[in-house]
């Protein structure tokens, strides 16, 4: 059964649907006023709800019948946030899903919202705590920035350690996981986990791949393209995943933050040189820390709650 970490208006709202109650009767459910119950929606990731509160609201969700349950999984996992000052769109039951730019590195990063997904090969749900994510891999231009502010060595596919101006929108490679994680320190970031990744490509719902569950090797870059390289990493529009991240199958595979064993990481999304059959976000690959390929590379994730905080810092007073 799944649990919420922390209570928001989002999840109060998709709990009091799941039982379709009024909010007056909801209300009187928890002990509260209705008042109350309609600004926690009203305000919803942004409210600070009370230890007492949360703890009527666990108990709510853990006495609800199976069917109850089951519906709130299903509403908690189709969330979207939004931040103050934005609306719902027309029509929709819950927010509507955002994006920002990370103020670092200056990369457009997805939200992936709290809630229960399925996952892996068993779809086993897992609850995640909101987190962003990078909507495109790390570009070659983005790694040139890195290189010029750090002195990190660059790739040795570039000649003369300059990024070729044909590749500037692919993204890199021959990077070893040390390489991608300095890149990650640099920019504010962390690499997403596998369970983050493999939320961010699949959505709650546990599809196959990024655009569903229908076998279409046309909408990513692998073996049975025929092309031969890594491609624009803005290419394939009708590949991306609910939540609006690009490149999630094929490529270039993509490191993580999840250790398989002492000096070997988890690898996601398969690659250009991957058939197919490979490049389902569920599968399990890794390597060690040293390798480094002509078809590997990475994207960053933080925590939402970190990058919330970080952009309150920088707001002007």
């Amino acid at each position: 059964m799944a649990t919420v970490e922390r209570w928001t208006g989002l999840e109060v709202r998709a709990l009091r649907e799941a039982q379709r109650m009024s909010i007056e009767a909801f209300a009187a459910k928890l002990g509260v006023s209705d008042r109350m119950v309609s600004k926690w929606e009203a305000r919803g990731e942004t409210i600070k709800i009370r230890p007492v509160n949360q703890a009527a609201l666990d108990t709510a969700l853990a006495s609800s019948s199976p069917e109850v349950h089951a519906r709130f999984v299903k509403l908690t996992s189709s969330l979207g946030s939004v931040l103050p000052g934005q609306r719902a769109e027309e029509g929709s039951a819950l927010p509507r899903q955002h994006q920002v730019r990370h103020p670092h590195d200056g990369k457009k990063m997805a939200l992936v919202d709290a809630g229960v997904y399925l996952s892996g090969a068993g779809n086993n749900p897992v609850w995640l705590p909101a987190f962003y994510i990078d909507v495109y891999p790390v570009t070659n231009s983005d790694y040139e920035r890195f290189v010029a502010a750090t002195g990190h060595a660059p790739p040795q596919h570039w000649p003369k350690g300059r990024c070729p101006e044909s590749i500037r929108d692919h993204p890199v490679v021959f990077v070893t996981w040390h390489d991608a994680a300095a890149y990650a320190v640099w920019a504010g970031k962390e690499l997403p986990s596998s369970q983050q990744w493999e939320k961010a490509a699949r959505g709650p719902r546990g599809d196959i791949y990024p655009w569903g569950s229908q076998q279409t090797p046309a909408k990513c870059n692998t073996r049975e393209s025929g092309i031969g390289s890594t491609t624009p990493v803005t290419r394939y529009h009708s590949g991306v995943s609910p939540y609006g991240v690009y490149d999630m199958c094929g490529n270039a595979w993509e490191w993580t933050s999840t250790l398989s064993e002492p000096g070997r990481y988890e690898l996601k999304a398969g690659a250009w040189t991957s058939p197919f059959s490979r490049v389902t976000p569920a599968a399990f690959n890794d390597a060690s820390t040293e390798m480094l390929d002509d078809d590997t590379g990475f994207r960053c994730a933080v925590l939402a709650e970190d990058l919330r905080q970080l952009l309150g810092e920088l707001s002007p007073s």
